[in-house]
């Protein structure tokens, strides 16, 4: 009797909330990811017809849904869009690169053993002749950790060889956060830590374990144009070479060197490694690039809060993907990113419309499409530097990168770890809905770093990136694990990643019930979600305590 009873509780419970929640349409999300990832979009790049065509469609999509302009105050009206001027870097023609003693270098292909980006330090033309190779294990400086990496080594004028993640990962354990990733092992972090040395330049050896993605999304997301935001002096960021080589080049090189590449990974991973110059190997560039400032844009759409408009909630997704590349083995040029992100850009158009078929919300809602994600989170950083809306009353952020394409599953994660509040609660409206959330099963790939709710989370907004599940209802983990991984291998930052008309959206459409319920909670209370006591991101938020009320 007990557990009929609570059985009958539990279904009156799940009537009550659904009863309460929009009905969501996965086949106007398939529509939506149909025609953004169209070849027509042109793989939706930045500062293209594609993201003029995006841009259009967006801005049309909410004003149908009834949605109002939430972008950048013209004259006293909100435009659709917040313009976000980034510099475009190209290299122009085929790189020169080889490696070796000198007088005996060995050409490399670009895309092949080796990547390197366009210049993003101010450099019109990237010549490098002979520079030392100097290997610098994980390349980390951290001094509350009391690891230094580079004991004092002078780059200048040399190229530093550098491994991807901490130096935690091939263990599990020591100085930095085991298994997970910190901000320290992210290929981010290694090209500003080598500005930061003085070093000409930075190789980053390509390994797919701890880097979480295989040579072809390094050189598909590194050899094309690279953008950055317009910084006063670029240099301070960037070195002029940056790049990754494939493992088996610095094998190699180690080899040539009288080197064992394994063995100085391993002496890497503690406190007391040293940098090593490469006995006599250099490296030596020779390409030109060309740099145009250009201006990108971020759509924002709102619903005016009713009684605290001056506080808001965001959900959030990038719109942009990598654009035309070099062709596949196919023949085909175009990054089209059905998955990453237009089902993410889809979905939140979607919630919109169901936000706007309720009641007006107490506080106000925003939806804000952000451009240049796959470029370095650069439009999400852009608005969370020069708010539209300020952060110090922006309750949360809730970002999508991605949607479940298929039907629903049993749980749901977000991207990496994160000890804020609004997990917990976002855990607590998904259990009504039976569906239980699965920590990070690969927090060495640092995932929490490379969504759009990083740029708010630094800067002390509660902000999570909500991730589909993988215990398909259909299927179970078997099913989706399997679908995972192909999708990694198959599609992601590749030219297959297209629209599939097998794609259900089911799942999605169940995941924005919990999504447009964990919002509506926010939106229509006096909460405040807050960093948990071993977040970093807690000092930061507490120090705007006293403009929330």
């Amino acid at each position: 009797m007990k557990r009929l009873l609570a059985g009958a509780v539990a279904l009156s419970l799940s009537t009550a909330v659904l009863a309460a929640t929009p009905v969501f349409d996965p086949a106007r999300i398939s529509a939506d990811v149909r025609e953004l990832s169209s070849d027509a979009y042109e793989g939706r790049s930045p500062a293209t017809e594609g993201e003029r065509r995006t841009i259009a469609y967006l801005s049309a999509a909410l004003a149908e849904a009834g949605v109002q302009p939430g972008g950048d105050l013209v004259d006293g009206k909100r435009l659709w869009t917040q313009a976000v001027p980034l510099m475009m870097s190209d290299i122009v023609g085929t790189p020169v690169l080889s490696i070796g003693k000198p007088g005996a270098h060995r050409a490399l292909t670009q895309r092949e053993q080796i990547t390197v980006r366009a210049a993003q330090d101010g450099s019109s033309h990237v010549r490098l002749v002979d520079a030392p190779l100097v290997f610098v294990g994980y390349g980390q400086h951290a001094p509350e950790r009391d690891w230094d990496d580079f004991k004092g080594v002078d780059l200048k004028g040399k190229v530093m060889v550098v491994l991807i993640n901490d130096a935690d990962f091939e263990s599990g354990q020591g100085d930095f956060d085991g298994k997970g990733m910190t901000y320290y092992g992210r290929w981010t972090y290694k090209f500003e830590e080598a500005a930061r040395q003085g070093a000409a330049g930075v190789l980053i050896v390509h390994e797919t374990a701890p880097a979480s993605y295989g040579w072809a999304t390094v050189a598909g997301s590194n050899g094309n144009t690279m953008f950055d935001v317009v910084r006063a002096d670029p240099a301070q960021a960037h070195v002029p070479l940056e790049g990754w080589i494939q493992r088996e080049l610095a094998v190699q090189l180690f080899a040539d060197a009288g080197l064992d590449f394994e063995q100085l990974k391993a002496a890497a991973q503690t406190r007391q490694f040293r940098p090593v110059e490469l006995g006599g190997q250099t490296f030596s560039a020779d390409y030109a690039v060309n740099r145009k400032q250009i201006v990108s844009h971020n759509v924002v759409g709102r619903i005016e809060g009713s009684t605290h408009p001056e506080e808001t909630v965001v959900y959030s997704a990038h719109w942009d993907h990598i654009g035309v590349g070099e062709p596949d083995a196919r023949g085909d040029r175009i990054f089209n990113g059905a998955v990453d992100n237009a089902s993410g850009t889809a979905a939140m158009l979607e919630l919109a419309r169901g936000w706007m078929a309720g009641q007006r919300p107490q506080r106000s809602v925003v939806f804000l499409a952000v451009t240049a994600e796959e470029k370095g989170l650069l439009g999400s950083e852009y608005y969370a530097n020069n708010p539209l809306y300020p952060l110090e009353t922006t309750v949360a952020v809730i970002n999508m990168d991605g949607a479940a394409t298929m039907g629903p599953s049993r749980d749901f994660g977000i991207y990496g770890k994160a000890d804020v509040q609004l997990l917990d609660q976002l855990v607590a409206v998904a259990g009504r809905w039976g569906v239980r959330y699965t920590p990070d099963s690969k927090p060495e790939a640092g995932l929490f770093f490379r969504s759009d709710h990083f740029p708010f989370a630094k800067r002390g907004v509660p902000a999570v990136s909500f991730g589909a599940g993988q215990d398909w209802v259909e299927g179970g983990l078997e099913a989706g694990r399997a679908a995972s991984a192909a999708y990694n291998t198959q599609r992601y930052h590749q030219q297959a990643d297209e629209w599939d008309p097998a794609w259900t959206f089911t799942g999605a459409a169940r995941d924005l019930e919990i999504l447009y319920t964990l919002g509506s909670e926010l939106a229509n209370s006096r909460q405040w979600p807050a960093w948990g006591a071993s977040s970093e991101f807690g000092p930061l938020r507490r120090a705007s305590d006293a403009q929330r009320k």
